[in-house]
């Protein structure tokens, strides 16, 4: 999970490094980490490192980072990774995750970059 989130968030950065390269503005990125929340085989250290890359993307402005736990999901352990209260999935709604994300990211696209606040569609997928 630790080794997953680094790697989103490297492939994050060298993405938005061939944007700034070419001229093309962006939005900030959205992460959504889909998880049990329960880390198997890598050290509790690679776990934290990634929580705090998390938060210092967060705390700078450079990503949003979404937890989203499946049934029976260690809430507890998501939000010690995420800035933002995780979210549960409710039973098997993923159809109902990934048309929010996708209307969502339609009203993100019709926004100015850097705009603050950006009004999102109600959640009916999860419980927060």
């Amino acid at each position: 999970m630790g080794s997953a989130i680094e790697q989103a968030l490297d492939l994050t950065e060298a993405r938005k490094k061939t944007y700034r390269e070419n001229g093309v503005s962006y939005y900030r990125p959205w992460i959504f980490m889909i998880t049990d929340g329960k880390p198997e085989g890598e050290d509790e250290e690679v776990v934290q490192q990634a929580a705090s890359r998390v938060k210092q993307g967060e705390g700078s402005k450079k990503v949003v980072f979404f937890a989203v736990g499946v049934e029976g999901a260690d809430m507890s352990r998501l939000a010690q990774i995420s800035v933002r209260a995780p979210m549960k999935l409710q039973g098997l709604k993923f159809g109902e995750l990934f048309k929010w994300l996708s209307a969502s990211m339609q009203g993100v696209s019709h926004s100015d970059p850097g705009e603050v606040m950006i009004a999102l569609p109600p959640v009916g997928w999860a419980q927060v």
